[in-house]
């Protein structure tokens, strides 16, 4: 028997396997240091989790409107409006079983057979595979670190064909760190309207910003960029809410009547208990979000600097998220622990055979002269690790 053709086009995702591997081998007792997933290493704060505790006790654990409960689609309008200043209705928004579960309906919504996704590339592993599983095309666009990994509206425009329905952007990013300007935004905008394109707007990382830059959501650029955008967040980084899996969507009534009617069959609604607890996470006291901002922070200034130590890494400095993606091809051609490194893959093989170090390479996220590592774990282990690497390094170049 034979299974659908779409299961053969999809990948598995490259961090979470890696992160299931430095899971197993910490299992084993070995000592690993794991810079591969992009998970905040604090607690969910403890007001949050009373509010879970509280909506078990009081019995809210039956089904839910399939697009989430009342009060949490209020906090989230709240939430849009004034740290956005996007103005959308309760029946606006989607409420999803994470910011990716969101992402997936937008692109099943508008994405149909042998259409195209342009995707700036690096990218998000899973950004690909869900227009795959659509039936749909990405078209990717490598950017590069002279450009900061930013796409422009000219090279935008040079991707676009024909069969162009969506364009998927995320910032602050996942790898790269980088963040848009209002300006860059509205120049992309403007090209998505003259060519009537989609747009969908991940901004999950949108709390965790360094360095007095701000974040801009591209739908508050324009009265058509508001009418053409899905824009996507969550509670899982800003709030060490990752297991929880609630993330939101907000766009125009048409494209929210098809996500809710997709969502609707696929589960019948995000767990009733991590609603609540997501309610008092947007509307509650934002304390623990600094305490954890500003740990983040100190993480990126230490990374980024160590990082350009290391003999044949270099990188740039992250304005948002919690990675560094430095590009190692200086390092191809050289031996390390007796093997001559011809990618980033390899690479990232050797740190955690020989120096137990879990990093990502960039090749799952389009960039394969790079490498991914994630800050959201201890200083203690960001020490360790990146020092781990730097000695099996040094005696090479």
């Amino acid at each position: 028997m034979k299974l659908a053709d779409r299961v053969y086009k999809i990948s598995p995702s490259p961090t979470l396997a890696l992160d299931a591997k430095a899971k197993e081998m910490a299992s084993q007792g070995i000592n690993v240091v794991n810079f591969g997933v992009g998970e905040p290493d604090f607690d969910t704060p403890q007001h949050i989790k009373d509010a879970a505790i509280d909506a078990i006790n009081k019995g809210f654990t039956k089904y839910t409107p399939a697009t989430g409960i009342a009060d949490l689609k209020a906090a989230v309008v709240k939430k849009f409006k004034e740290d956005n200043g996007l103005e959308y209705k309760p029946s606006q928004v989607v409420v999803s079983v994470g910011a990716k579960h969101s992402i997936a309906n937008a692109v099943m919504a508008v994405i149909g057979e042998g259409d195209e996704c342009i995707i700036p590339a690096p990218y998000w592993v899973s950004y690909p595979e869900m227009v795959n599983i659509a039936g749909g095309k990405s078209v990717i666009v490598p950017l590069s670190e002279a450009e900061n990994f930013k796409l422009t509206a000219e090279k935008l425009e040079k991707a676009i064909t024909p069969k162009s329905k969506m364009i998927i952007l995320n910032t602050p990013s996942n790898p790269t760190g980088a963040v848009y300007s209002r300006e860059e935004l509205k120049a992309i905008a403007d090209v998505c309207k003259k060519h009537d394109i989609f747009i969908v707007s991940d901004e999950v990382y949108e709390k965790l910003m360094y360095d007095q830059a701000q974040h801009v959501s591209i739908a508050s650029v324009s009265e058509d960029a508001y009418k053409r955008t899905v824009t996507v967040n969550g509670v899982s980084k800003a709030y060490a809410m990752t297991g929880w899996r609630i993330g939101y969507a907000a766009a125009n009534p048409e494209l929210v009547s098809a996500m809710s009617n997709i969502q609707g069959h696929v589960t019948t609604n995000p767990t009733s208990i991590s609603q609540k607890a997501a309610v008092v996470a947007l509307l509650g006291p934002q304390e623990p979000l600094k305490i954890m901002l500003n740990a983040f922070r100190e993480r990126a200034d230490y990374t980024y600097k160590r990082v350009n130590e290391i003999p044949g890494f270099f990188c740039r400095k992250p304005l948002g998220a919690f990675y560094v993606f430095p590009n190692v091809a200086k390092v191809f051609g050289k031996t390390v622990a007796g093997q001559v490194i011809k990618s980033a893959d390899q690479l990232c093989d050797i740190f955690l055979d020989k120096v137990q170090v879990a990093i990502v390479p960039g090749s799952g996220f389009g960039s394969p002269d790079n490498i991914r590592i994630s800050y959201a774990t201890s200083m203690e282990k960001i020490v360790d690790g990146l020092n781990r690497v730097d000695a099996l390094l040094k005696g090479a170049l």
